[in-house]
């Protein structure tokens, strides 16, 4: 059995409750000496001591638990890139700060983060083509974080979706009349069609949804779904919205519309039957499209939720880029970590796919601290409807860490133990680690480099010698 070290998180606790080391050690029945080992590591958290802890407090023992803390691991290396680069910090020493005092590490992710965007600014003030010197942040991009702190799996909205999805009887190849018939039974919402740009409209007065003739089956039990969150859930989106952000502000719409598409997903593939859908399949997306009659996208982002309690399925990471590299979603339950700075890896196969549409791109890749993930990626194309009309194209990337990769039909035939099999990513070129990198798009942060007008090399930025 391993030994629990959680020195940290014992002394936040006791300095969360406002008590002295000889106030709990007197409550623990523990000399105040020991207490002090254990919260400076020297000693392990014993059974005996957890015992009374969860009993004095009403924390679950898990609290105590060794976390995985890969992303705030990946967090501190993005946000502080260069100062890391400049002072050699090693990767351990990034997993001990993180590990023993999270708190402290997610106040130096907020630090490096506005010491970028300031940089950012400074350097738009400095360009009389610049916009908004101010450049805040996006709120599409605070609800992408709002998402990743939770690691993809809303539980609350999840339950409440699956609830709903028993009561009026989801079952695949007849989800369209099970919405229809709970909205228009319960909430009298008439159904008309759309024939022109949007995709989906409700007209409140009149109760009336409107929906494109465009739409496929599955994106209209999409909205459908969508519509039923906004008119049963308001308050459960409401709440969960304003625990991040203040009502009324564009953050805290834009909140709310994630949390019911969140809920419509859960709803048309509810948990428990997706989960074992999923398992039985090996997570083969094609059989579960096929199973469900939703999209790829609506699937796979649906694999990427399933962390509940008790019943986890793989944790994954999901992703939508277009051709340009442009990541208009990335939700992840991992710790694969998606560049803030600009730009992603082009030797990742999500941009493969774009070769190939239709087909499942299979991956195996490594980050430049040695975790390997198994990644799939397929390019799915959107049309309006008419010839000639401009459509969209996106790929799909799927992934998961290497551990769990024996569970995905996608690994057979692989060699998931040979590390030097694995592709070299990264995190993004301004980012990345990789100073050997012949694909490298832009300097390394921090780094000086090697200009020789008498030389040249394969790598398009050599890094100088520091000890030159």
């Amino acid at each position: 059995m391993s030994k629990t070290y959680a020195g940290a998180r014992l002394r936040r606790l006791r300095e969360d409750r406002g008590m002295s080391q000889a106030e709990l050690a007197r409550t623990l029945a523990i000399s105040p000496s020991y207490l002090n080992q254990m919260e400076h590591d020297a000693r392990p958290l014993t059974v005996p001591v957890l015992l009374r802890l969860t009993e004095a407090f009403g924390v679950d023992p898990g609290f105590f638990s060794e976390r995985d803390t890969s992303r705030l691991v990946a967090d501190l290396r993005e946000a502080l890139s260069g100062e890391l680069a400049a002072a050699r910090v090693s990767p351990s020493d990034l997993a001990d700060l993180a590990a023993r005092m999270p708190a402290v590490a997610r106040v130096l992710v907020d630090l490096g983060r506005r010491n970028q965007r300031l940089s950012e600014r400074i350097a738009d003030a400095g360009d009389p083509r610049g916009s908004d010197p101010e450049l805040p942040r996006s709120p599409h991009e605070e609800i992408r974080d709002f998402f990743y702190r939770r690691q993809n799996y809303l539980h609350e909205t999840d339950l409440a979706a699956e609830a709903v999805a028993a009561e009026i009887g989801i079952r695949p190849g007849d989800i369209i009349s099970a919405l229809s018939g709970r909205l228009a039974d319960r909430h009298g919402v008439r159904f008309s069609t759309e024939t022109g740009d949007r995709l989906h409209s409700y007209d409140e007065k009149t109760r009336t949804l409107r929906l494109s003739t465009r739409l496929r089956p599955g994106q209209r039990a999409f909205r459908m779904a969508t519509q039923l969150a906004l008119l049963e859930y308001g308050d459960g989106l409401d709440g969960q919205a304003a625990e991040d952000f203040p009502p009324g502000g564009p953050a805290h719409r834009l909140a709310r519309i994630g949390i019911a598409n969140y809920f419509a997903a859960a709803l048309i593939l509810p948990y428990e039957a997706f989960h074992t859908a999923a398992e039985e399949f090996r997570y083969d997306i094609e059989r579960l499209t096929d199973r469900f009659g939703l999209g790829y996208e609506t699937v796979c982002h649906r694999l990427s939720t399933l962390q509940r309690p008790r019943l986890r399925g793989v944790p994954f990471s999901f992703v939508r880029v277009d051709r340009a590299g442009n990541m208009s979603k990335r939700q992840s339950a991992t710790g694969f970590h998606f560049s803030r700075a600009g730009g992603t890896c082009p030797l990742w196969n999500v941009y493969e796919a774009f070769a190939s549409p239709g087909r499942i791109h299979v991956q195996i890749a490594a980050m430049p601290d040695g975790q390997r993930h198994l990644w799939t990626a397929r390019a799915v194309t959107r049309h309006r409807g008419g010839w000639g009309e401009p459509g969209k194209t996106f790929a799909i990337g799927l992934g998961c860490e290497i551990r769990h990769a024996h569970r995905l039909v996608y690994s057979d035939g692989l060699d998931l133990d040979n590390a030097s099999a694995a592709t070299p990513i990264g995190m993004g070129c301004r980012v990345c680690e990789r100073l050997d990198c012949p694909q490298r798009a832009a300097p390394p942060l921090g780094r000086p480099l090697r200009i020789d007008q008498n030389a040249s090399t394969f790598v398009p930025y050599p890094v100088a010698d520091p000890s030159a």
